[in-house]
């Protein structure tokens, strides 16, 4: 992470300390009587979605967005943020006090007690909604709660709150399963929800594009946060330095776009979210981020940040992540011809002077500089833990160094294979190539199959084409046929249709077989669909 003399990375708050008196005289305050007494985190998410009038996954989801359900022993976030609810109390951002007044508690047991930070949350939400005017009856639905949650988000640009709320809702859709650190398994099942996003066209308008980086949106920096420059004239850039946020994709984004006054300045210029490697570009190349703590590489260096947490490497640093940066991190290399090496690509850690960590030790260095090389993995080097359902890894499709690859559409005869279950359709706009097969869901063994003539044993790219829909199923199983058996993958297909999404990487079997299959076995409701399949052999192999 950035640092500054005095550093936070938070979002801006949206009530200050007025505010906080007016929402303690606006709102009823819950009695103490009704604090959640429960020893599990289930039953504390359940008891303070009753007693707030919150929906309960609606509450899980904001908690596992911000945390992954880790309150990291109680120590604070870098911007002063407790517990799994990440209630934050800075000069920028003053949800726990907030929350303290809106339950009557005191802040300190707020920051430790995990059960009542998550109480603490849902007070702070449901004041979201009531500036809202979120009815009675519209509490009841999830749906109606988009405007609070992007409130709770405490960011200033309005994308940005867009960016978190669209997470938190993602998240309700595909299902979230979270382990905390005490081992309690906390689930939410997926479901369909349409978030009511209101006429505000700030709210729902669609990010601008980075100038630098195509694949990275934009999201600028607040002028104080960064200098402007004309590099490579100015100064040569040499290096590339590797960050983690210590907090959400969101917050760091936001962080950066505001002016933090007399806490210092602070930037980077990539940020890149965890569960599906998006990148926001903040400052540009040519100018200088205040990111290294070391004026020198501060002139010398592009930061990247990526989402997460030192201590917490498991959840957070993804397959999708270190995809997404070494594919950012070698185009850096090659726009301004540095070496892909650990001499030039190092962490915050390792920057002269550093008073940081990041990326720690649960940074896969090894698996990071195969994929910026594009080089064979080395034995023994472990590749990043798979992320859960709710972190699927959704990555761009980089051609490399691919050895063979081949896409099947549903149109192939000789390649796909479907029985009269599946129903060609053409009426949606995302599909690949002419058409589409779309299945009702049932309990019952009815695969339709991609077939391919694998060259030769080893490891291979899978990505899928679908359309999107409300009306598609939110579970929809496709099988991969490994060497060692079936491996099933379930994605949501009400959303991130019309493009390539990468299942994982597998180990094939050499010959003509079927490989990639779409079941109707799904429990939940909604169209499943088979449109095309892409495989390509891994240059690891």
């Amino acid at each position: 992470m950035p640092r500054s003399s005095t550093r936070f990375a938070t979002r801006l708050v949206i009530f200050g300390s007025l505010t906080i008196l007016l929402l303690s005289a606006a709102f009823p305050i819950r009695s103490t009587a009704q604090s959640s007494a429960f020893s599990s985190l289930n039953g504390a998410f359940t008891g303070a979605a009753e007693e707030w009038d919150v929906p309960r996954d609606l509450l899980v989801a904001i908690a596992y967005a911000e945390t992954h359900f880790d309150d990291h022993d109680g120590q604070p976030s870098v911007d002063n943020g407790f517990g799994l609810m990440h209630l934050v109390d800075n000069p920028r951002a003053q949800t726990l006090p907030l929350a303290a007044k809106l339950l009557s508690m005191p802040v300190e047991r707020l920051k430790t007690d995990s059960q009542e930070n998550i109480r603490g949350g849902a007070a702070v939400l449901r004041s979201y909604a009531d500036t809202h005017n979120i009815s009675d009856s519209e509490r009841q639905n999830a749906a109606a709660w988009y405007r609070a949650v992007a409130a709770y988000s405490q960011a200033e640009d309005p994308r940005v709150a867009r960016e978190y709320a669209d997470e938190v809702y993602r998240l309700l859709n595909v299902g979230i399963q979270g382990t905390s650190p005490t081992g309690e398994t906390i689930v939410v099942q997926p479901q369909v929800v349409e978030p009511i996003k209101g006429k505000d066209s700030g709210m729902i308008s669609a990010q601008a594009q980075s100038l630098d980086y195509a694949e990275a949106l934009w999201v600028p920096a607040h002028s104080t946060n960064y200098m402007v420059a004309k590099r490579e004239g100015d100064y040569p850039i040499k290096y590339i330095v590797i960050h983690t946020t210590q907090g959400t994709y969101s917050s760091a984004v936001n962080w950066f776009h505001i002016d933090h006054g007399s806490y210092g300045p602070t930037s980077a210029h990539y940020v890149i979210r965890s569960r599906d490697g998006e990148i926001t570009q903040t400052v540009r190349d040519k100018d200088i981020a205040y990111h290294a703590g070391n004026w020198t590489y501060n002139t010398q260096s592009i930061g990247i940040e990526h989402e997460g947490w030192v201590s917490d490497p498991k959840t957070w640093y993804t397959d999708a992540m270190y995809k997404s940066s070494a594919a950012l991190a070698r185009s850096i290399a090659k726009r301004y011809g540095i070496p892909l090496d650990r001499s030039h690509i190092i962490g915050h850690s390792e920057v002269p002077g550093a008073t940081h960590t990041d990326p720690g030790p649960g940074w896969n260095w090894t698996y990071y500089m195969q994929l910026v090389q594009q080089a064979a993995p080395q034995p023994n080097a472990p590749a990043p833990t798979p992320p859960a359902l709710a972190h699927k890894t959704y990555i761009p499709f980089v051609q490399g160094a691919a050895v063979w690859s081949i896409i099947i559409d549903n149109t192939a005869t000789a390649q796909f294979t479907a029985s009269g279950n599946w129903d060609e359709a053409t009426y949606n706009a995302q599909r690949y190539g002419a058409d589409y097969r779309v299945a009702s869901p049932q309990a019952v063994t009815d695969t339709a199959w991609f077939r391919a003539n694998i060259p030769a044993g080893g490891l291979y790219d899978i990505s899928i084409w679908y359309p999107s829909s409300a009306a598609y199923n939110p579970a929809t199983p496709f099988v991969i046929k490994t060497a060692t058996g079936n491996q099933v993958v379930r994605v949501n297909q009400q959303a991130d249709g019309g493009r390539w999404i990468n299942l994982g990487r597998f180990t094939l079997s050499t010959g003509d077989d079927t490989v990639v299959g779409v079941s109707r076995w799904s429990s939940e409701p909604g169209y499943v669909i088979a449109d095309a399949v892409r495989i390509v052999q891994s240059a690891a192999n």
